[in-house]
């Protein structure tokens, strides 16, 4: 497959176009030539010499990441920037990355790939940016108690750590809104929608009182482990397309 096929099939089943006035990332192709082949993709959750040595390792000609190397342009090719795009240039490994449009997307997701992974059903989508969204909210069969939802995400490829649980809500959680990485914003719009407990990756200061007094729990289950299933599903998609694919695992622990 040649390479500019390849990315207009992800820009076109991303909505890519969609997310380029709210998101801080330059979604699509970040690093490559106009033109090349590829056979081979490796995916991984960011973009770090770490990870694209092993894609170049690999024999990858393509780097799909959710976080890339460029937030609101590169000024300078210095430090980092340049060590990581050296990286890819000297291996020939083209970067391609979808960062909000990865958390929202309603079947690839990551927030689509949480929901999956705890059975919610009727979903919606949720986490307004603008005109996107980028999270999803929907019921269980089943209410779960706060302990038996912690022990869901403790589960997650790349939870490295414990789920951290503010236990404000009720006894069983019966709705849940989800918006993976850093999500606690989205706290009010949570409520609002009738969610007995937000699930996100890492929180903020303030969420701890603005959780207690709106009674609701949050879990904050670690912004790596919330945001492995959109690169996974990425894969899934790619391997259907007849191209190679390999896995990037680099857990943070955060």
């Amino acid at each position: 497959m040649q390479l500019s096929e390849y990315v207009r099939r992800l820009d076109d089943r991303l909505d890519t176009d969609a997310y380029a006035d709210v998101d801080a990332s330059a979604n699509g192709l970040q690093v490559g030539p106009a033109e090349g082949t590829v056979d081979r993709v490796a995916f991984a959750v960011d973009a770090a010499t770490e990870t694209i040595a092993a894609a170049a390792d690999a024999g990858a000609d393509v780097l799909v990441t959710h976080h890339g190397i460029s937030w609101g342009g590169i000024d300078r090719v210095t430090g980092r920037e340049y060590d990581r795009i050296a990286a890819l240039v000297d291996a020939e490994t083209a970067l391609y990355v979808s960062h909000l449009p990865l958390d929202g997307h309603p079947e690839l997701g990551n927030a689509a790939g949480v929901g999956d992974a705890i059975g919610l059903v009727d979903r919606r989508p949720f986490g307004e940016l603008g005109p996107v969204t980028i999270g999803t909210v929907g019921g269980l069969d089943e209410p779960v108690s706060p302990t038996a939802l912690r022990e869901q995400l403790d589960e997650f490829e790349g939870s490295t750590t414990d789920t951290r649980v503010l236990p404000f809500g009720p006894e069983r959680i019966e709705r849940v809104a989800v918006v993976t990485g850093s999500g606690t914003d989205w706290l009010d719009e949570a409520v609002d929608a009738g969610a007995d407990a937000l699930v996100t990756g890492e929180g903020k200061g303030q969420v701890y009182h603005d959780a207690r007094e709106a009674g609701i729990s949050v879990f904050l289950a670690g912004h790596y482990a919330t945001e492995t299933f959109g690169v996974r599903a990425l894969q899934a998609l790619t391997a259907e397309w007849d191209v190679d694919t390999t896995y990037v695992s680099r857990p943070t622990g955060l």
